[in-house]
């Protein structure tokens, strides 16, 4: 086997490829690793659903599976010059990774065209894991010649995970919160947003509750649950729902207000309380687009299962950025807390 060349000997644009690679894995990994352990601790942690679907093997076969990618990708980004046959393996358990995420790629559009769900963002989430892996199985069978780090490679290693971070959530925000999934429900609830003093909803608010009585007027659920928190003047914000609901033509006893649904937590918690041991309802959730991937996450860990239907915005947001990022920040908080 020839010596591997040094650093200075290989391409910038290999060694910046490599070092993306190598940050992919790491962050890959760890969160899959974490949401694996959570899930030991706290069922309804596991957040893995959001990379790859692998519903269709058995929960050990599936911890299994994902528990041994996890540490392999772990050990490519943190240990990357690896002996060949540990590197042939990793390979081939990504390759069948990305098989399945192109399944699931595949899936979704054939929802998309058959009209099951609409999108507003047509590339799906799985589409994007497959060149994320095909990236780290290239990194993976280059490793051997392009393992050795200088300082500048640490830099684009540190930069992807930074950018990683930022880019996860946001990927999940447009890939799902863009995506409709109305159908037939119990329930359709609808999260509360800012009013002003007058009583008067915020544009994001009326929009949220436009989409709801839609829905309702559509026939899809006989109920509307409106939850929020205080309002700026004396109105709380599931009052002022109310009020908007009614003059859009639905009957005040088709209306449950919940004014502690101060957060998206505190929504859930009320909502599965309030069920008690009652057959699970079935729920169509209302809000931004940016808002719905958090509100799924506190669904799922809750036990129960949620289609969401983003809010049809009657224009784009003014703070709209503030807006993704402070929910870049509230993803990773509800994923790293499990209460």
């Amino acid at each position: 086997m020839s010596a591997q060349p040094p650093t200075a000997m290989i391409p910038r644009r290999y060694r910046i490829l490599f070092a993306i690679a190598q940050g992919l894995a790491l962050l890959l990994g760890g969160f899959t690793l974490l949401n694996i352990l959570g899930e030991l601790r706290h069922p309804g942690f596991d957040a893995n659903l959001w990379w790859i679907d692998l519903r269709f093997a058995n929960r050990i076969a599936n911890r299994v599976l994902l528990f041994a990618i996890a540490i392999g990708l772990l050990g490519f980004a943190l240990r990357p010059q690896f002996a060949p046959c540990r590197g042939w393996l990793l390979s081939s358990l990504l390759a069948g990774l990305i098989i399945i995420a192109a399944m699931n790629a595949w899936a979704f559009r054939r929802l998309v065209s058959s009209g099951a769900i609409q999108t507003t963002f047509g590339v799906p989430l799985s589409a994007m894991v497959v060149v994320v892996l095909v990236l780290i199985v290239w990194g993976c069978r280059s490793s051997i010649r392009y393992a050795t780090r200088n300082r500048w490679d640490r830099g684009s290693f540190l930069l992807t995970i930074l950018f990683g971070m930022v880019l996860f959530p946001l990927v999940q925000m447009y890939c799902f919160g863009k995506t409709d999934y109305r159908r037939p429900a119990d329930l359709i609830v609808v999260f509360g947003c800012k009013v002003f003093s007058d009583g008067t909803p915020s544009m994001a608010l009326a929009d949220r509750v436009r989409t709801g009585v839609e829905l309702y007027h559509a026939g899809l659920a006989p109920r509307l649950v409106f939850s929020g928190g205080p309002g700026q003047g004396d109105i709380d914000e599931t009052a002022a729902m109310q009020n908007m609901a009614m003059e859009l033509g639905v009957p005040q006893e088709a209306i449950t207000r919940d004014p502690e649904g101060l957060n998206t937590q505190a929504t859930v918690h009320n909502l599965v309380s309030a069920s008690g041991d009652a057959t699970q309802p079935r729920v169509l959730a209302v809000s931004n687009f940016y808002h719905l991937p958090r509100i799924k996450l506190c669904f799922r860990r809750a036990g129960w299962e949620v289609w969401t239907v983003p809010a049809r915005e009657s224009r784009r947001l003014y703070y709209q950025e503030r807006f993704l990022l402070r929910e870049v920040a509230a993803l990773w908080w509800y994923y790293l807390n499990p209460d």
